[in-house]
């Protein structure tokens, strides 16, 4: 894979725009239980399709800088999942998520991409805030969320069917001045650390 067609990268990730010959493989995704209890179950391969051509490929032009995209091996262009980067469904609330495939579990990955795509939302898009969240029990997502520099804080719910079943959730937030400050003492640390 070219490295043209990837916008972000990582140490050993990218991340592209999904396309079209990309559905069979998201539909593999939702039908793998392990995977899918973490995504809101499993699904059918028509959810998937509407899914697919509505919030991921038709959500690109709408929403300009945000999105869902295909999460990449650098070395092998094997596709391992998404990393996202958008409204949470029935609110203007920007959300950081991820879903990965079993075979890239344990490795680090979703919070690799995870902390640029925070960098990328307040540096770039210039966001005021970040949020995430993750099931109660999905403890190895909220460490993600928190690697990635949100803060959690407390449970929420929210009434769309995409995450009703769910009922309350771990919210995790961050806003971009707290977040920006934090990284700017984080550079005058290394900048002293290298003068000395």
């Amino acid at each position: 894979m070219s490295d043209s067609v990837w916008w972000l990268q990582t140490e050993r990730l990218a991340l592209r725009r999904f396309v079209a010959d990309d559905l069979d493989w998201l539909v593999q995704l939702y039908r793998d239980v392990e995977v899918a209890r973490h995504l809101g179950g499993l699904l059918d391969r028509a959810t998937v399709e509407t899914m697919f051509r509505g919030r991921f490929l038709g959500y690109y032009d709408l929403h300009p800088g945000l999105g869902i995209w295909a999460t990449l091996d650098r070395v092998t262009g094997e596709l391992l999942g998404f990393h996202l980067l958008n409204n949470i469904q029935g609110e203007s609330i920007i959300q950081l998520g991820y879903g990965l495939a079993r075979s890239a579990w344990g490795r680090g990955l979703a919070t690799e991409m995870a902390v640029a795509l925070v960098r990328y939302g307040f540096e770039d898009l210039r966001l005021p805030r970040i949020s995430g969240m993750a099931g109660l029990e999905n403890l190895a997502s909220q460490r993600v969320l928190l690697k990635s520099g949100l803060h959690r804080n407390g449970e929420r719910a929210f009434p769309h069917p995409a995450y009703a079943a769910e009922g309350p959730m771990a919210w995790f937030e961050r806003d971009r001045d707290a977040w920006l400050a934090e990284h700017a003492a984080d550079a005058r640390s290394v900048f002293d650390a290298h003068r000395r």
